[in-house]
């Protein structure tokens, strides 16, 4: 398995990309190799400086670099020999398994866009994180930021995404998929959220349980998988993070708020495209990245892709996106 890595993207980068990746080779599985997109002579020297021999990971060298303020489409397009596209190129000739990168979010997408593309079927994909609950399982929602509007449809798709990843990341035989809206009631919520529940209520492609509100999110009472816009999923990360380090600051340290901390999954999937992709945070510690790297090898491992293909292509929702 051959996972790649822009090391050129985020704010603090290639040296917290490459200790992230120096920090995650002991705890890869057997047969599993990164590769490193970006300027070889930096990566080699915080190599050096921390005495790690290179030959532990292959290096592809790139000479430019997409800025995070950069426009999105217009830098992937415009800097071919960035370390973000050429990895991009890596994955869409099959050189590479997968491709992670804490870099431009927006060029990242373009990537997908330009190169992977989205599934057969799939009108949008969209990105998931895992959240913790009481019992100490893990719990999936989705989207989490990658589409802020979105139709009935998207939200139906998004159930099935989300459920079939939760069996093959976190071995969830038939997850419990739920709506998040403002009340249990199929009455409640605004059109969207309404329109969604009469699509799925009779629904044999996944198993949902109905709605389920903000308050029920980490109990793990009622549902595995959440579904939600990005709008209102973005917001709900970013506040769960927020409780991290408001626990941090005043000295409380569990194993429960620890998994609200992003360091400890380091990026997100972006589910319903034709090859594992993983989008990191810009801001991302080498312990981000040791984790990002962690999931983009469990990601791959899940092999879920030839199963939501066979799923789309007969889907009755394969149709433009006009929105």
């Amino acid at each position: 398995m051959k996972i790649g890595l822009d090391v050129m993207g985020g704010d603090f980068a290639p040296r917290n990309e490459v200790l992230g990746v120096i920090e995650a080779l002991p705890e890869l599985h057997d047969g599993s190799e990164v590769i490193l997109f970006g300027d070889e002579a930096q990566i080699k020297g915080v190599c050096r400086e921390k005495g790690v021999d290179v030959s532990g990971f292959q290096i592809v060298h790139t000479t430019e670099v997409i800025g995070m303020q950069e426009h999105p489409a217009k830098a992937f397009a415009q800097k071919p020999d960035s370390s973000m596209a050429t990895g991009f190129r890596y994955l869409s000739e099959g050189l590479i398994d997968g491709f992670a990168s804490p870099g431009n979010t927006g060029a990242m997408m373009a990537g997908v866009m330009y190169t992977v593309k989205t599934i057969e079927g799939i009108l949008r994909p969209c990105i998931s994180c895992f959240f913790p609950v009481i019992d100490g399982r893990w719990g999936l929602l989705l989207d989490v930021g990658l589409n802020a509007d979105c139709k009935p449809e998207n939200l139906y798709q998004y159930a099935i995404l989300g459920s079939l990843y939760a069996k093959g990341a976190s071995g969830e035989k038939n997850p419990r998929v739920a709506l998040l809206n403002i009340g249990e009631e199929k009455t409640k919520g605004n059109i969207v959220t309404k329109a969604a529940y009469e699509l799925m209520k009779d629904t044999k492609d996944f198993n949902f349980v109905g709605n389920i509100e903000g308050n029920e999110l980490m109990t793990g009472e009622k549902a595995d998988v959440v579904v939600c816009d990005g709008f209102v999923g973005n917001v709900i990360l970013k506040m769960a993070e927020s409780f991290y380090r408001l626990a941090d600051c005043q000295g409380i340290h569990t194993d429960f708020f620890s998994k609200l901390n992003y360091e400890f999954h380091g990026g997100t999937p972006v589910l319903g495209v034709n090859a594992p992709v993983i989008i990191g945070h810009g801001s991302s510690s080498p312990k981000a990245i040791k984790n990002m790297i962690l999931n983009t090898e469990k990601t791959i491992r899940a092999k879920m892709l030839d199963r939501v293909k066979d799923i789309f292509r007969n889907s009755s929702f394969n149709k433009d996106d006009n929105s």
